[in-house]
């Protein structure tokens, strides 16, 4: 039986037993065998995704590249898959390259972001040949330019240009606007003078500029939007500096669905969108076309994955609210107290039963603000349950912290009824491995 709940993985359905079921396992299994709280992945719906971009997009333009934005979601595991689906990745940190150079992915194909990289970061970049650095400020630029000196190498770089444009999403997840820490803003020539600084610089190449202008977008307007202030900066940075742009890098933010009322784009339509404007604007002002990249990370994994805790209490404060406490919480998913993301919860042994309460999904952290979910209809919730909250693939396992001690999931990935853990569960042991005792 089909389970139609857009959040969860779209093989989602009811087994015979009547439990939810995800690529052909059975959840309440999963979570016997493997534990709680647990990250789930469809590892068929992660390339399905991968692929539906690089075919939205191949279709549209011969030139063109797909970057997945780790930070979405950080794994070796992660970083092969999306590597043998094509993809090149964009790492925001040391850590995160680190990890994707574990996997083995292409360092040529990796771009390096971050408003604040240390010396120490951009020397592991340069050292290790990524294909572009994404420069932030002009004090980055003077220590990528004095590394790939140091080194022998003449480094590509991008430079991140804050458009000016507010994507319609929470405050916390804008990043294109005038004053975002991110990027050279296009406002009192900064943007300008930045690629004159560029060009000047004997060790790096200037290659293109990059624009990301928020996350959980529903709209395609901000994109089309950027694409023509962009092409106004570029058409002036030809006019006065001879700069011709050769990648076009526009970020991500394209939404993912957490519940009633989210309708992003698909997949075909931010693509058109992109490569139809790009064309449009570039042929106005006369500016050779550039290679077109989008960085993508939400909109790959948030909806191929979900969490699985077991419920430990159920109570109600008089007639004020139902709790229904789980053996997680903020340390697995800090969305919900970082800025406010809804999400929904069901019981994996009955996911069609009729609700019987509605109650706050709460965390086991000391913090009264450890809710995952502030009103979830749920049907007579009982301790030793398995509760499941959908489309947890993005950024739960990237922020889990070991808040209160609590050790950090295991993850797998399911595929034709198989289970696989791609991150290990983490000890009691584990959380103190790195410390010392007084003598």
């Amino acid at each position: 039986m089909s389970l139609l709940i857009p959040p969860l993985p779209r093989s989602s359905s009811v087994n015979d037993s009547g439990h939810l079921e995800v690529a052909g396992c059975d959840v309440i299994e999963l979570a016997g065998e493997f534990g709680t709280p647990l990250y789930i992945y469809d590892e068929q719906e992660l390339r399905d995704r991968c692929r539906a971009y690089m075919d939205a997009f191949s279709s549209r333009c011969e030139n063109f590249e797909v970057i997945y934005a780790s930070k979405a979601f950080s794994c070796v595991a992660i970083c092969q898959l999306v590597a043998r689906e094509g993809l090149s990745l964009d790492a925001a940190s040391g850590g995160e390259l680190y990890t994707a150079l574990a996997a083995w992915f292409p360092p040529e194909k990796i771009f390096l972001h971050g408003n604040a990289n240390t010396a120490a970061e951009l020397d592991f970049a340069i050292r290790s040949e990524v294909g572009h650095i994404v420069i932030d400020s002009l004090d980055e630029m003077v220590k990528v330019a004095g590394i790939a000196a140091r080194q022998g190498r003449r480094q590509p770089v991008l430079l991140r240009i804050t458009p000016g444009i507010e994507a319609h999403t929470h405050d916390f997840i804008q990043t294109g606007r005038l004053d975002s820490k991110f990027g050279f803003p296009l406002a009192g020539g900064t943007a300008l003078d930045a690629v004159a600084a560029a060009q000047t610089a004997a060790d790096i190449e200037l290659v293109g500029v990059h624009a990301h202008i928020g996350s959980q977008i529903f709209a395609l307007k901000p994109y089309r939007r950027t694409v023509a202030v962009l092409a106004d900066f570029l058409a002036a940075a030809r006019e006065k500096h001879g700069f011709d742009c050769r990648l076009l890098d526009l970020g991500g933010g394209l939404g993912a669905v957490y519940g009633p009322g989210d309708d992003p784009p698909a997949i075909d339509q931010l693509a058109e969108a992109v490569v139809s404007s790009v064309a449009a604007e570039m042929e106005r002002r006369g500016l050779p076309l550039p290679r077109i990249a989008v960085e993508p990370g939400r909109s790959i994994v948030a909806n191929a994955g979900l969490t699985a805790y077991e419920i430990e209490a159920v109570k109600t404060v008089f007639d004020v609210r139902n709790f229904v406490a789980v053996n997680g919480g903020m340390s697995d998913n800090l969305r919900p107290m970082l800025y406010g993301a809804g999400y929904q919860a069901l019981i994996a042994d009955r996911p069609l039963a009729e609700p019987t309460m509605t109650a706050a999904v709460a965390g086991k952290h000391c913090e009264s603000g450890d809710i995952l979910v502030k009103a979830a209809p749920l049907p007579e919730p009982r301790p030793g349950d398995i509760l499941v909250t959908p489309a947890t693939g993005a950024y739960g396992y990237s922020m889990a912290s070991n808040y209160n001690g609590q050790p950090r999931p295991a993850v797998i990935f399911v595929k034709a009824g198989e289970a696989r853990v791609v991150i290990k569960r983490e000890a009691y042991e584990d959380l103190v491995h790195l410390q010392e005792k007084l003598e």
